[in-house]
């Protein structure tokens, strides 16, 4: 028997990754596989996780923020975060989303778009993972279309006065402060709502079939009374939380590989051993068949992941090549994940393996920010010259 080869090893991918990336990625692997792993299947079967215990870890670790610059965070280059969120949702969905929320939406908008005061009472906390933030755009109503929120922030003197709902926040329940987006009489603005404050809850949204090992929330602001120092000075219209989500999708171009070849690599694995009429499940033509077709999209989403994270290092990265990126890379992913199921069969719905947990966490990922669809019509417009959106 030949020796196998690992999916991504045909690719020889990791002679395109620098020595200190590939460092930050065995580290994060490494802290995925020994505290981790073994708590991913009581975690999702409970739906419950243990966020600020987890927070704190991830803290220590260093992959909080670790794309930005100053204030406790890493400043590692972003292929280094791209790999790192690789090997978290090569864990599960739930875990990458916790960091993506933490980094790259709640800690990148107060970096990005706060006032020197923010960055300097929020960030060095979220770095360590003392505190934890969530980013609230989306809306019950609207998704796709955050033009169309309704929720809105009024003065009231040298206040401010919040209303509205925000549905769908990853850590919403657990964030100390939530970065919450309202309409204004100056276009869209951003405020940061501290937990506690009068007016302000988190209902977490349960009975909930995917991303389990995860916090999910609605936010309700009932007459939320807020300083004017709350709000992000920086940020005026929709181009502010859109910076956001772009930041947080770039993650989800390696965290699909991520769960991808982990249902990759769990397949390998069985195939491997299981006998079916005396021999291997691997040995079988139609299997390898599958493992062949399987591997062949994991490198070429991976080898376009690590051009984007050239580029985005460059300082080249444009948003429409992100959604080239999210759009395949969550597509084959899913795909992969459904596939991997059938060569494990029966053994593929349990919580013993984890190629359903991915694929149904893949269902989430494969929605939130920015549907198929969506990017779909992004690299449309790119192409064309011609927005189709409406």
């Amino acid at each position: 028997m030949a020796t196998a080869r690992s999916p991504l090893g045909l690719f020889e991918t990791d002679s395109l990754i620098g020595e200190e990336d590939r460092a930050i990625r065995d580290t994060v692997h490494r802290f995925v596989q020994e505290k981790i792993r073994p708590e991913l299947a009581e975690w999702y079967e409970s739906g419950s996780i243990p966020a600020r215990e987890l927070a704190r870890e991830l803290g220590e670790l260093g992959v909080l923020g670790m794309h930005l610059e100053g204030y406790g965070c890493a400043g590692t280059s972003a292929t280094a975060y791209g790999l790192a969120c690789l090997e978290l949702e090569a864990g599960d969905s739930g875990l990458r989303s916790l960091v993506s929320v933490q980094g790259s939406l709640a800690m990148y908008a107060i970096h990005r778009w706060g006032s020197e005061e923010q960055k300097q009472e929020w960030l060095p906390r979220m770095a360590a993972g003392d505190a934890i933030g969530c980013f609230g755009l989306t809306e019950p109503d609207f998704g796709s279309n955050p033009a169309g929120m309704r929720t809105r922030a009024t003065r009231a003197g040298g206040d401010w006065v919040l209303n509205g709902n925000k549905m769908w926040i990853t850590n919403g329940s657990v964030a100390d402060v939530a970065v919450v987006w309202a309409q204004t009489d100056d276009k869209v603005r951003g405020f940061l709502v501290p937990a506690g404050t009068p007016g302000f809850s988190a209902p977490d949204i349960k009975k909930k079939l995917s991303l389990r090992a995860s916090v999910t929330s609605e936010l309700v602001l009932d007459d939320v009374r807020l300083p004017g120092s709350a709000m992000l000075p920086e940020a005026r219209g929709l181009s502010g939380p859109l910076s956001c989500l772009n930041e947080a999708r770039y993650g989800i171009v390696f965290g699909a590989i991520g769960a991808a070849r982990d249902c990759l690599e769990t397949a390998i694995a069985y195939a491997r051993e299981r006998e079916i009429f005396d021999r291997k499940l691997a040995s079988y033509q139609l299997t390898q068949a599958k493992l062949a077709d399987m591997a062949l999209e994991l490198g070429k989403g991976m080898l376009l992941a690590l051009h984007l994270g050239r580029l985005k290092d460059a300082g080249l990265l444009q948003p429409e090549q992100v959604s080239l990126g999210k759009l395949n890379n969550v597509r084959e992913a899913i795909a992969i994940a459904r596939e991997c199921r059938t060569i494990l069969a029966a053994a593929g719905i349990t919580l013993e393996y984890p190629v359903m947990r991915h694929a149904n966490n893949l269902e989430s990922v494969l929605t939130y920010e920015g549907t198929s669809e969506v990017h779909q019509l992004v690299i449309g417009q790119a192409l064309t010259g011609h927005a189709a959106f409406r």
